[in-house]
């Protein structure tokens, strides 16, 4: 399926809003969050423009699947280390063990569906945290209601990586033409979400 102008706008719009993000930073934060939110908006940055560039049959490529996994694990990850710090070395151990396996299963002779399941749970696990986590933190009034666009964030993205698994599974929930006709402005808005929420919070 071609990328339509329309869809390479997007893909350039998200690529603005991620490089705004690297550029002005989340401000207050220790050193280690900052690269955190860095590694994940820059990911961000490298899976649009990839998309806009080779169009959308990149998204089978093991490279941007890994360079896509990069994304949610370092969101979490941030967010982790600034309001949990007990949980920091699990959370570590868990992104460390998660990112390998994904990378192993894109460059062995693994089965579609044992890596796609593989994929689904560590993009799970770390979108649960982007989901939940703000939420809990907005009740306990640790940040302003507007932290809760990245839990919109989070809840797009995953919905995004749910109906890609089944896609890869060969078992989609959607056509491929539907998922990759949505895709563009989904990824737009995810992106467009998360900003705001790291900047309104």
């Amino acid at each position: 399926m071609r990328i339509s102008p329309i869809d390479r706008l997007l893909f350039l719009a998200t690529a603005i809003f991620a490089s705004y993000q690297i550029a002005i930073g989340v401000e207050g934060l220790g050193s280690i969050p900052i690269l955190f939110y860095t590694i994940g908006f820059g990911a961000l940055l490298v899976s649009g423009l990839l998309i806009l560039v080779l169009g959308f049959e990149v998204l089978r490529s093991p490279i941007v699947v890994i360079v896509a996994s990069i994304i949610p694990l370092s969101l979490a990850g941030g967010m982790v280390w600034e309001y949990f710090p007990n949980w920091r070395g699990v959370y570590l151990v868990y992104a460390s063990i998660g990112f390998l396996a994904i990378a192993l299963t894109r460059f062995t002779q693994t089965s579609r569906r044992l890596a796609t399941l593989i994929l689904a749970f560590v993009h799970g696990v770390a979108g649960l945290i982007i989901f939940l986590l703000p939420v809990g933190i907005v009740i306990n009034q640790q940040a302003s209601s507007g932290f809760l666009f990245v839990s919109l964030g989070g809840a797009l993205i995953g919905l995004m990586g749910f109906l890609l698994s089944f896609l890869r599974m060969g078992s989609p929930l959607i056509s491929q033409e539907k998922l990759f006709r949505a895709f563009p402005f989904l990824f737009w808005v995810t992106t467009v979400v998360y900003v705001l929420g790291f900047n309104w919070r």
